[in-house]
């Protein structure tokens, strides 16, 4: 009986990772100034003023502005380890 749930449960493992597989496939590269802000929980406005300052990369598709997913990663990593930064040195 054991054998069936342990069955199950590694096809269910595979199933997972296909789903997320694909999922990653499907997924956009480029997000717009909204899409990106709306994944950071900011404002439309506070996100293109992260894009000015720099503090948040992205990319001119021709007269598009876009941001990178992978910049989204970078930007909260950056804000974590200065959360860090400042913490330990308190």
């Amino acid at each position: 009986m054991n054998d069936h749930r342990e069955l199950f449960v590694t096809n269910a493992h595979e199933g997972d990772a296909q789903l997320q597989q694909a999922t990653n496939e499907l997924a956009p590269l480029l997000l717009t100034v909204e899409e990106a802000a709306a994944r950071l929980g900011l404002g439309r406005t506070f996100t293109f003023a992260l894009i000015g300052s720099g503090e948040l990369e992205s990319v001119a598709v021709g007269r598009l502005r876009r941001v990178p997913v992978e910049c989204l990663t970078e930007y909260v990593n950056r804000l974590r380890s200065a959360a860090h930064q400042h913490q330990t040195a308190a």
